[in-house]
């Protein structure tokens, strides 16, 4: 069993990634850079910019699982560039429509392979445009289940090692409820977990993209556009004359979507079988499952997030919350 402080060196682990700078202790403040770093736009905006420039590549392996109701689900595996004197696992649920392949995750992994660590990171069914769909579902949200399949298949590889889960945004949400949910069996090896700059409340937080203040309406459109492109991109099979008489879906309306709750109207809420998005947000969302979590977690939110506003961070003012600065 890895102890809590095993979590907090991870946590220094993760802080420095997402500061650039070594975090050696919890109580130094956080002073932002001179000039960008004074706003959480530019911190976001220059990162998906410059971190493009000779961001590392890790080396992998990709595996392959076929799910019971017919799907295709794949993970990236990254073993550890140096010893470590525990047998560590991260398992790393990227955000909304990002996978292995996408500039923060290849960051991290290189950054935490140097370090010791071994790496698995899920590719969102859809997400990869070289994997193609088998079955007439992608992400969500909130189902688990792919993550918790990674999960089990990662213990049966390695049944000494120790599992540690690290979510990034939808990612954040989604290894939480993981963590809470009564139903779902978790391996022993699963120790803990990490959460980055999730919203909690996917009702609330939808509202709040629905709004222009802070730009937050300018993020979504981009999110929305983001989540169409999968679906179109797999139309064949999402969109099938079968999967369409079957779940009751309009193809011009999904097009037409310009906002996450209109395109989850159109098509998400519909496949999964939900009367409304509220309905599908409330189940989603990772606050609803705290009170069954069982395991060491840690969220870790920026103060100035331009998506997420400080109000959302009330669900876990009882937790450990780390501030720093700008959106992941």
């Amino acid at each position: 069993m890895v102890s809590l402080r095993d979590l907090l060196v991870l946590l220094s682990t993760i802080l420095f990634f997402l500061n650039d700078c070594l975090v050696s202790t919890l109580s130094i403040n956080y002073v932002p850079t001179r000039l960008w770093g004074f706003s959480g736009h530019m911190q976001t905006v220059l990162h998906s910019i410059i971190g493009r420039v000779k961001c590392p590549w890790p080396l992998g392996e990709r595996v392959y699982l076929s799910l019971e109701d017919g799907s295709t689900l794949t993970y990236d595996l990254y073993q550890p560039i140096k010893e470590f004197e525990d047998d560590i696992t991260l398992a790393i649920c990227p955000g909304i429509g990002n996978s292995s392949e996408s500039v923060y995750i290849r960051t991290f992994v290189h950054y935490a392979q140097c370090h010791g660590y071994r790496c698995a990171v899920l590719n969102h069914i859809g997400a990869l445009g070289s994997v193609q769909v088998t079955a007439t579902r992608i992400f969500t949200y909130g189902h688990t289940e792919d993550f918790a399949d990674m999960i089990d298949n990662l213990h049966r590889k390695y049944p000494g090692t120790s599992i540690i889960t690290v979510g990034f945004s939808l990612g954040g949400n989604l290894i939480t409820k993981y963590l809470g949910e009564v139903q779902t069996r978790k391996p022993e090896s699963v120790i803990g977990g990490i959460s980055i700059c999730q919203g909690y409340n996917a009702v609330e937080g939808t509202k709040c993209l629905l709004n222009w203040q802070n730009f937050r309406r300018l993020y979504l459109y981009i999110m929305t556009e983001n989540m169409k492109s999968i679906i179109l991109k797999h139309r064949q099979v999402l969109l099938s004359d079968e999967s369409i008489q079957r779940h009751n879906l309009n193809e011009r309306e999904i097009i037409a979507a310009a906002t996450l709750p209109e395109l989850d109207e159109a098509y998400t809420r519909r496949v999964h079988n939900f009367s409304t998005t509220q309905e599908l947000y409330r189940w989603s969302s990772s606050e609803n499952y705290f009170d069954n979590i069982d395991k060491p977690i840690i969220f870790i939110n920026a103060k100035d997030d331009p998506l997420i506003p400080e109000f959302l961070l009330g669900p876990v003012k009882n937790f450990v919350v780390a501030v720093v600065e700008g959106y992941v």
